[in-house]
């Protein structure tokens, strides 16, 4: 199938067209990528997608086997890693051990132009009265912000970031992030953030490509994303959904839910897409039983049983009184739905 993609800009800080890559097979299948100068771009994808493979052939690191890289309009696909004027910030940082955190953020500027350079990303970052120390002696999440601040330094088109967050405990991570995403944002460079974690990519990205078995699928906006995905495989992996089949005359789908509302014009066969906040539990609606609750915090996920055998899946607030395992209940949706063609077959 075509992916569906934000609109393309005409010029870009990095732009990927066709991009095919592999090792013994094929990995990448002729991908396309637009990042806008200023623009964080996360590309979501599971454990094998591609995404690393991606990062490395832009960055150089891989060769392309068809395609094109371009960077502020000028084509680098064949030029080496270290003149395409890219910032790598890799998974574990990579901080060079026997140089000081001063120097690592210094490393290949010019000298005249290197303490100034230095001391204004050190105070960014959180990092003043860091600049002599060694990398061993920083916490992982120093280390990161130094690998941003070296990445930065020589003022790249663009910085990639893989999955610079994945190793560091919940708390900090967080705060990691959002001083990565704040300093990214302060520099107007662009940006493109490969990560596998969804709360990740939604809540930091202008835009999320997700990546499967080497093609994006939908390239968009976090929020139509989520509201709006474009295939089954896709809102099952973005976010929690309820999908059940449905009859509709383009404006109303009759489901197991009960009629759903989606005034997508789409008539006939179709699957509706139910997030989990759209779901009222006893507020009228059909009969259900619950099968399991499930505590995260300021919201529960409840889990029914429809009449038909479906499965369907509620949030409520942790406030409301909690419903137990094997409690009658009923559900109703509320608010329009998604709904899509049901399709023959779908990616897996």
């Amino acid at each position: 199938m075509v992916p569906v993609r934000a609109g393309s800009p005409v010029t870009a800080a990095l732009q990927v067209r066709g991009l095919s890559a592999g090792y013994r097979t094929p990995v990448l299948h002729e991908v396309d990528l637009d990042v806008r100068g200023g623009e964080l771009v996360s590309v979501l994808g599971v454990s094998g997608s591609g995404k690393t493979t991606l990062l490395r052939a832009v960055a150089g690191l891989h060769p392309a086997t068809a395609g094109s890289v371009a960077l502020r309009g000028r084509d680098v696909t064949r030029v080496a890693p270290q003149h395409r004027g890219i910032g790598l910030v890799p998974q574990e940082g990579a901080l060079f051990g026997h140089l000081t955190v001063a120097r690592n953020v210094g490393y290949g500027l010019h000298r005249s132009e290197r303490p100034r350079r230095v001391a204004d990303l050190l105070a960014r970052l959180g990092l003043d009265g860091l600049a002599d120390r060694m990398p061993h002696e920083l916490s992982g999440g120093q280390r990161q912000r130094v690998a941003l601040a070296r990445a930065l330094a020589p003022e790249p088109a663009v910085v990639l970031l893989d999955e610079p967050f994945a190793n560091l405990d919940a708390g900090l991570r967080a705060t990691v992030r959002a001083d990565v995403v704040a300093t990214l944002r302060t520099a107007g460079t662009a940006a493109v953030l490969i990560t596998h974690d969804q709360d990740e990519a939604l809540s930091v990205s202008d835009r999320v490509a997700v990546l499967h078995e080497g093609r994006i699928v939908q390239d968009d906006a976090p929020g139509r994303l989520y509201a709006a995905p474009v295939t089954e495989w896709l809102a099952r992996f973005v976010g929690d959904a309820t999908l059940l089949p449905g009859e509709s005359d383009g404006t109303l789908a009759s489901t197991p839910l009960g009629k759903v509302r989606h005034g997508t014009g789409l008539t006939g066969a179709v699957t509706a897409v139910v997030r989990p906040e759209q779901v009222a539990l006893g507020e009228g609606g059909v009969s259900a039983q619950v099968t399991g609750v499930e505590f995260h915090g300021h919201t529960r996920i409840v889990r029914l049983l429809l009449p038909d055998g479906s499965a369907a899946t509620a949030r409520v607030p942790a406030s409301d009184p909690s419903p137990r395992p094997g409690d009658p209940t009923t559900a109703a949706v509320t608010g329009t739905v998604h709904v899509l063609p049901t399709e023959p077959c779908e990616w897996r």
